[in-house]
């Protein structure tokens, strides 16, 4: 494979040398000059190569990908070659920002327009079209008559107009794809299916390579993603890219900030209080400020609270968005936000990606962004526009997070992004397409697991788990015919052929495609009279804790809930009613991998400085030139680092050593408390293996509790671990696939996956016959198909890939089995810290979580200011400190 990074830009002049002279002058006319993203790709598309574009946010990286197209289609239409069919495919990852690019491309081809009436040049009409599961069937069908040359879609739609007998004909005439925000799509199960849908449309038409344009704010590595984007040409040679770095061209400012001077000791109510007086003073000091939390409840939380403490300041002015609340609340907030009527919206996810939502002039992070790309991406949206700042503020609550963001903030403003993982050789996803394939013709098994393999996703798929594959759907498995599973395809062992089966298969196809998985939602009504208006959605879990008269927040405003039947919850509105905050079941954001290691390193840093002996003074000063806090934030991270170094007498976990605790608790159990900096998804994958191993030996539960920075298992009273570093070496690479496997086979976590993974191979249906299928209704099939599966083989395909998704994506088994190797190989130092009744301050917050059983959350304060007041009683106890601090 060639990968060619562009470097430097054409002068514009010899560029646009190659445009149609109104596309120039167009250009010229709304446009100072080129931006650097445009300058270096254009010439690359020109050419017909294949090219990923990384810029920042408001850079117009997807107007470089769109001239040239527009470009190309003028000249067809010049030449009366512009035929009634597709020759462009966008795709993007949300369909509110569909909509967008079709506003934004519909601005080129009016102004284009304008001039060649003016210069006398008649054009045929250049057509665009959005098409995703929400277009009406009268649209669908009126593409067919008068098709769009430019098709705007989803990657669901998108395998499912490849299977459509009439509409696939429309698609053997396309010359390029455009995929936007491909970071969003390439570390998931829908990148996956979109990789395989682009190799079907490549076999689709043919002879002549589709032109692949990726584009994207953060990504990294560079090299891997574009080969995601363009797949392999031969089964060794992957095809060519061209790739546009221009991630940081655009300036950053980044601050990490704590809204009070002492985290420990100040009262959660005031600590609490200040948080939202900051938050209110940084919205008054800018136009507009977009606020993001890592959970939906936690954005409820913050509207609530602003209102609550500045009364008549935030009513009309505020608003709430995010995926549980109804789109037209969503799309209200969002044109509310370009109008300028908003001075802050809160959200959590969900305005991550580019939609055009107005001006924003800063964003706020509550807690750790967890990654420097999401970072990157939810600060980049303020400052929109190429030469304006993109400015954004972390508050932190707690030592961890700073020290976290310290880190992250930092990294982010060096461009150094976080390593993408995508998945590879997802079974489910291709028995989904596998079937795709077998509606649009008859296949030879050699020739179809060819294409498979041309995708970046499969590139290494064993030609086995492929036949595996196919024997389920052809349901050789006869055994799962008494659970309703049925033969989709028909596969000729003899000439190795194989192809659709039966009349419903098609519609099952079309109805159950997709990857993301459904989860068991509520939905909230409001009466009015005989009427009810949607007003959202909570998790299950919530509604079991709800009783008739209880007040909750959702979408900034209080409600009280009256009754439930089945899925539909009613409530009333309660306004000025005190609530009970939701909390929503949804999983914590992980810090990445790498991230984990970089703030490893920094540990390792300001320990060594404090070690040989260098004034705290200057070590704040040097935090605080480097990193991006001040004095204060410097000084609480200090304070921090000197109470674990003499509390453990010098031990500090970092990128180069893993430091084992033991703690006997209140109640008698050891405590072994992991320091290990490698971010939740690795420590997810080690602490279920060591817990797993450890329940064994002691023939008891194990109680596990994670987190970022480590983990901690604890053993019943009156049973302990003597040999603590041999038990940290019982675990090794070797056996930590097969104990993950024994440890999950029976919880709650593979359960779950497996309905998801037999929901994407189309095990499980969403919709037969034209009835949905509820989510109970799943859940029971999934409960009996794994007792059936587990009888027939334990090698099935999707009870492997059920196993494969948990450890490889959920978990990171990858990296999990690096750390393992570096321990094995010395590389990574074990250091056995034998404590006694008291944690360490590094391992007060793994602590609390562990001992969540005996303790409420609204003690956990209470609990750490406890902790940690016995520390600095027995750092003064200690006879004899460390001589060099």
């Amino acid at each position: 494979m060639t990968i060619a990074f562009a470097v430097y830009g054409k002068k514009e002049e010899e560029i646009f040398s190659k445009f149609k002279p109104y596309v120039f002058q167009w250009f010229q006319q709304s446009f100072s000059s080129m931006t650097p993203p445009q300058s270096l790709a254009l010439p690359e598309i020109l050419n017909g190569k294949n090219v990923l574009i990384s810029a920042p946010t408001g850079s117009g990286k997807t107007l470089a990908a769109f001239l040239t197209l527009l470009n190309f289609l003028f000249d067809l239409g010049e030449k009366g070659e512009l035929n009634n069919e597709i020759y462009v495919v966008y795709v993007s990852p949300l369909r509110a920002l569909n909509n967008d690019i079709k506003r934004n491309l519909m601005e080129p081809l009016k102004g284009i327009r304008k001039i060649t009436e003016e210069k006398g040049i008649e054009l045929p009409e250049v057509r665009v079209a959005v098409r995703t599961g929400d277009t009406p069937q009268s649209e669908r069908s009126k593409m067919l008559r008068k098709t769009p040359h430019i098709l705007i879609t989803t990657p669901e739609t998108i395998a499912i107009v490849l299977s459509a007998p009439k509409f696939r004909e429309k698609l053997k005439s396309v010359r390029f794809v455009v995929v936007d925000e491909i970071h969003e799509l390439a570390d998931s199960k829908r990148g996956v299916h979109l990789s395989l849908s682009l190799e079907r449309l490549q076999d689709l038409v043919g002879d002549h390579q589709i032109v692949r344009i990726g584009c994207s704010a953060t990504q990294a590595p560079l090299e891997e993603i574009s080969k995601f984007l363009v797949g392999f040409e031969t089964e060794e040679k992957p095809r060519d890219c061209v790739i546009v770095d221009a991630s940081m061209i655009k300036q950053t400012k980044i601050a990490v900030q704590t809204p009070v001077k002492d985290l420990i000791y100040t009262p959660e109510e005031s600590l609490s209080h200040a948080l939202y007086v900051n938050l209110d003073e940084l919205i008054t000091d800018h136009v507009t400020t977009l606020v993001f939390t890592n959970t939906r409840s936690g954005t409820e939380r913050v509207v609530f609270h602003l209102q609550d403490i500045f009364g008549e300041k935030y009513v009309d002015n505020i608003g709430a968005h995010h995926s549980s609340l109804s789109r037209k609340h969503r799309l209200d907030i969002e044109g509310r936000l370009k109008k300028g009527e908003l001075k802050a919206v809160v959200c959590s996810t969900s305005l991550e990606l580019g939609i055009d939502i107005g001006y924003i002039d800063l964003v706020v992070q509550l807690g750790s962004p967890k990654s420097v790309s999401r970072c990157l991406q939810r600060v980049g949206r303020s400052g929109h526009k190429l030469h304006e700042i993109s400015e954004g503020v972390i508050t932190v609550l707690d030592r961890d997070d700073l020290v976290e963001c310290t880190v992250l903030g930092k990294a982010a403003l060096e461009g150094k992004i976080d390593r993408v993982q995508i998945p590879k050789n997802c079974l489910d996803v291709l028995a989904q397409q596998l079937l795709g394939m077998a509606i649009d013709r008859r296949w030879e098994v050699k020739e179809a697991f060819e294409l498979v393999r041309r995708s970046y996703c499969y590139k290494d798929l064993d030609f086995e788990d492929f036949i595996n594959v196919l024997e389920y759907l052809a349901g050789e498995y006869v055994e799962l015919e008494s659970r309703r599973v049925y033969a989709k395809i028909w596969l000729d062992r003899v000439d190795e052929r194989f192809g659709k089966r039966g009349r419903l298969t098609r519609v099952i196809y079309y109805t159950n495609v997709g990857t993301i998985p459904q989860e068991t939602q509520v939905d909230i009504f409001v009466r009015h009279g005989k009427k009810k208006s949607w007003v959202g959605s909570i998790d299950e879990g919530f509604l079991e804790r709800l009783s008739p008269g209880d007040i909750f927040v959702l979408g900034g405003k209080t409600w009280k809930f009256k009754y439930a039947r089945g899925l539909k919850a009613y409530v009333s509105p309660a306004p000025e009613r005190r609530p009970s905050i939701p909390s929503w079941v949804s999983e914590m954001l992980p810090l990445s991998f790498d991230s984990a290691l970089e703030v490893g390193r920094f540990r390792k840093k300001v320990s060594q400085k404090i070690l040989r002996g260098e004034k705290k003074e200057k070590i704040v000063e040097w935090i605080s030139g480097e990193f991006p806090v001040s004095l204060i934030e410097a000084t609480n991270i200090v304070n921090y680092f000197i109470e674990q170094l003499k509390f453990t007498g010098g031990i500090m976990a970092d990128n180069e050593t893993l430091v084992v605790e033991t703690v006997v608790d209140d109640m008698g159990r050891q405590n072994i408390i992991f320091h290990s900096l490698f971010g939740r998804r690795i420590n997810d994958a080690l602490s279920r293996a060591y817990g797993y191993f450890l329940s064994k030996i002691v023939r008891g539960n194990v109680s596990i509790a994670i987190n970022d920075n480590g983990f901690s298992l604890t053993i019943p009273k009156g049973l302990k671990v003597l040999n603590v570093e041999d038990f940290v070496r019982k675990i090794t690479k070797d056996n930590l696939e097969n104990l993950l496997k024994e440890s999950l086979e029976k919880t709650e976590l593979f359960k779950r996956r497996f309905r998801h993974c037999a929901t994407r191979a189309l095990m499980i249906l969403k919709q037969y016959k034209g009835h949905k299928i509820s989510i109970g209704r799943q859940t029971m099939n999934a409960h009996f198909l794994i007792a059936a599966i587990k009888q027939i083989s334990e090698n099935f395909p999707i009870l492997k890939e059920t196993f494969r998704e948990i450890v490889e994506d959920h978990m990171d088994i990858i990296n999990a089995k690096k750390v393992l190797d570096w321990m094995e190989e010395g590389k990574l130092n074990v250091v056995v810290f034998e404590g006694s009744d008291i944690p360490s301050p590094f391992a007060h917050n793994l602590f609390a979580i562990g001992q969540s059983d005996v303790i409420l959350m609204a003690d956990r304060k209470e609990l750490l200011e406890r902790l940690h007041k016995q520390v600095l009683e027995k750092i003064k106890a200690q006879t004899q400190e460390l001589t060099n601090i």
